[in-house]
């Protein structure tokens, strides 16, 4: 009797395809990953618990798309920052130009901590800024 050998995911070969395809047809690949704390992403562009970021060519640098993990460097207001996406996370792969693409369930990891609560700091106090229109 031979063992059961589990099988590899079919999901991160799909994200690859898909990303594929929209570079091909001139798209903007897009990828929505819900954040927990496997996620390495910046916390202040996350909503509801997700982020939606854009895996363009003109968008990523050296971008790796694993097995287990993606991982690139992008800029976010002008300050690149390394990125770890775990394939588990990754909830849909799809072009931004017409939303054809790839949705997928996402099953926490038992792992996974729980994302911590963004804190919203308070503006300071003080005089506002006195801004000039130029016309």
């Amino acid at each position: 009797m031979s063992p059961i050998t589990k099988l590899a995911s079919t999901k991160p070969y799909l994200i690859r395809a898909i990303h594929e395809w929209c570079i091909d047809q001139g798209f903007t690949p897009y990828l929505t990953v819900t954040v927990d704390g496997r996620t390495r992403v910046p916390r202040e562009y996350v909503k509801d618990g997700q982020i939606v970021l854009n895996l363009g060519q003109d968008a990523t640098h050296q971008l790796q798309m694993g097995n287990e993990f993606i991982t690139f460097s992008a800029r976010f207001s002008g300050v690149a920052q390394a990125l770890s996406i775990p394939v588990d996370n990754v909830a849909a792969v799809y072009a931004r130009e017409n939303g054809q693409g790839m949705a997928f369930d996402v099953v926490p990891a038992a792992d996974a901590e729980p994302l911590p609560p963004v804190v919203e700091e308070e503006p300071p106090e003080g005089p506002k800024p006195h801004l000039t229109r130029i016309k």
